[in-house]
């Protein structure tokens, strides 16, 4: 049984900082992994043809690869990479690219061990370890939430990617700033920053980037999650409890639940956001 102080993941909620972050993902993310049975740590998109965890994420990798123009990349920063497994998926479907996974959680990073065409790279977001203009893609898949100061990761983008080169983010946000305070229990289960739509293309344009493509694609994430978890319920709550208190599953539950009422009166949405120099 995995013991987690809820004082400790309290204040790593509020105070959000890499190591808190780092803190979390360590003693939260293997709840997901239990829940899906694999090694992707993103929602999903949830379509007719994917109605499975696994299946949703690995559509969601691909959707955003396509929107990445990857097929069309070849020196790729995948920041805030996880386990690394989306990266490894792009790898075996994109031959010519090489990847450069950036994590500042070691753990995670030394979970995949030597990869093919992929290095590990243990930094922070805010100060990326690479030349000027020396990279054509920078994504952030479902991490650009976290970190801090954003504005600092998307200077660090601009000076290390190529004239022509995009930066890439597929991010939950708040449809607007006035919904922050309709988050409810999300203020503090979603345990990342609450970028509005507008604050976030805001800061892009202010940073010299140029937005040439953007999508809303939260009902497509949110609501078919939700409606997955509450249907297998039963199976992965006893999964769920081998490992962890039963509170974590209660909490677990009512924060999908939440999430799935927001994104339906839409306080709360998923974008993903293409731009270039």
């Amino acid at each position: 049984m995995i013991t987690i102080n809820l004082l400790d993941v309290l204040f790593w909620t509020f105070r959000r900082n890499e190591q808190d972050v780092v803190n979390l993902y360590n003693t939260l993310s293997p709840v997901m992994q239990l829940a899906t049975g694999g090694s992707m740590l993103n929602f999903g998109y949830w379509s007719s043809k994917h109605t499975d965890p696994i299946s949703a994420q690995n559509n969601l990798c691909m959707v955003f690869a396509d929107f990445a123009e990857l097929s069309s990349g070849r020196h790729v920063v995948d920041v805030g990479s996880g386990l690394s497994s989306p990266s490894k998926l792009w790898r075996d479907t994109f031959s010519n690219l090489n990847f450069y996974c950036v994590n500042i959680n070691f753990k995670q990073l030394s979970f995949s061990g030597l990869q093919r065409n992929i290095e590990f790279v243990n930094s922070t977001s805010t100060k990326l370890p690479f030349i000027d203009n020396s990279v054509d893609r920078v994504l952030a898949l479902e991490s650009a939430q976290h970190f801090k100061p954003l504005s600092n990761f998307i200077s660090e983008s601009k000076r290390i990617l190529t004239k022509n080169g995009l930066l890439v983010l597929a991010i939950p946000i708040t449809s607007t700033d006035s919904f922050i305070g309709k988050l409810g229990l999300l203020k503090f289960t979603w345990s990342s920053e609450h970028y509005s739509i507008n604050y976030l293309k805001n800061l892009l344009l202010s940073s010299g980037f140029t937005i040439c493509d953007e999508k809303l694609i939260g009902s497509n994430v949110y609501d078919s999650l939700a409606n997955y978890y509450d249907e297998h319920r039963t199976r992965l709550k006893k999964v769920i409890l081998k490992q962890y208190p039963r509170y974590v599953e209660t909490i677990l539950y009512k924060s999908l639940q939440k999430m799935k009422k927001a994104s339906e009166e839409k306080i709360i949405d998923y974008a993903l956001i293409k731009c270039r120099l």
